[in-house]
């Protein structure tokens, strides 16, 4: 029997799987595309923003750094000048800050009036300090705040979980300067038949050297350590068990249990990584704010890293160091949230579609 032919271009049947597939994740590369696109123009307005604010905010603070430059000397007017033309103040307003945008997109972000240094190369100085101190924190609250908050959200309702809720809210609302100086008068002063064990602030007692000059510094760290850890925890903690609560009531743990699963698998292969979604996106936020440390902590323990740098700054004001301070404090939390922002749609396909 005569059959006409298919005409041309025209499949006999459906479509092949192959291709199919292909197509899907031809569309999801290019929605991720898209969503990679739109967060990464989000955080260069970002940090066009933070440029801007960080110039004009801090001109709003009252003092004269050239009159600090003098250090309180008799001076003339034709010194006095001669500062200011120096580093460039007796330009007009606009002129400075088209001046500090210029500079601050070629990495140049000025040179401190106090330290007569570039700010970079502060900056660079302290960063250690502060990632050595926030970075040990960090790793710390963030597994305590994980396990605990997995151990509460399990046995909710029981005595453990009230406790360590009850504690958990109680220390993330203390704040952390006063947490600190507590710290400093029963464990560094003394108090009663506590002797004073740990230093009053300083990251170093000078002179030691090799494995003494190591735990020097690590008998320095346990105060500020533990102040930051007390107060931070608890939001962690908080998130995980919320989260996890949240996931409890799934259908697919109640099929995991209905396949003999014991409950310590059902809660570790399952319910946990599903619940790690709004925990991880606080890791970021946290991650970047430890490369801005902690202003009030840094600054009761006298320890040497970018928040001591920024009090120090603002007693002056020295604008370019200021500036340069909170433009890198700003610019970590932005970086970090756009890094969780590309991540998130990796662990969780709906995010970003």
């Amino acid at each position: 029997m005569y059959r006409p032919a298919a005409p041309t271009g025209q499949l006999n049947g459906p479509a092949p799987a192959g291709a199919s597939v292909r197509a899907a994740r031809a569309r999801t590369r290019t929605a991720y595309l898209r969503h990679v696109a739109g967060k990464l123009g989000g955080a260069a307005v970002s940090l066009l923003a933070v440029l801007v604010t960080s110039f004009f905010l801090f001109r709003l603070i009252p003092g004269d750094p050239v009159k600090y430059m003098t250090g309180g000397r008799q001076v003339s007017a034709e010194q006095l000048a001669a500062y200011r033309r120096e580093f460039g103040l007796d330009l007009p307003l606009w002129q400075q800050f088209t001046d500090y945008c210029g500079k601050a997109l070629t990495g140049d972000l000025g040179t401190s009036y106090q330290f007569r240094a570039p700010v970079i190369d502060k900056i660079t100085e302290a960063l250690p300090n502060t990632l050595l101190l926030t970075g040990t924190a960090f790793v710390l609250y963030t597994a305590l705040g994980i396990v605990l908050g997995t151990r509460s959200a399990w046995r909710r309702g029981r005595l453990g979980d009230r406790l360590n809720t009850g504690l958990a809210l109680a220390l993330y609302s203390v704040p952390s300067f006063w947490l600190g100086l507590l710290l400093i008068i029963v464990f560094s002063v003394g108090m009663g038949p506590i002797p004073g064990l740990f230093p009053t602030g300083g990251m170093e007692s000078g002179g030691e050297e090799g494995f003494a000059y190591v735990v020097d510094v690590a008998h320095h760290l346990v105060l500020p350590v533990i102040t930051l850890v007390a107060v931070e925890y608890g939001q962690t903690l908080l998130v995980t068990r919320s989260a996890l609560l949240d996931e409890m009531g799934s259908d697919y743990l109640t099929t995991a249990r209905a396949k003999g699963l014991r409950d310590d698998l059902v809660r570790r292969r399952h319910a946990v990584p599903n619940a790690m979604l709004p925990t991880m996106t606080l890791i970021f936020v946290n991650l970047g704010r430890t490369v801005a440390g902690v202003i009030l902590v840094e600054t009761v323990f006298s320890w040497p890293g970018l928040g001591g740098l920024f009090y120090q700054a603002l007693s002056v004001p020295d604008l370019p160091l200021v500036q340069g301070l909170f433009f890198v404090f700003a610019s970590a939390v932005i970086v970090m949230n756009t890094l969780a922002d590309l991540i998130y749609p990796l662990l969780d396909p709906r995010v970003g579609r």
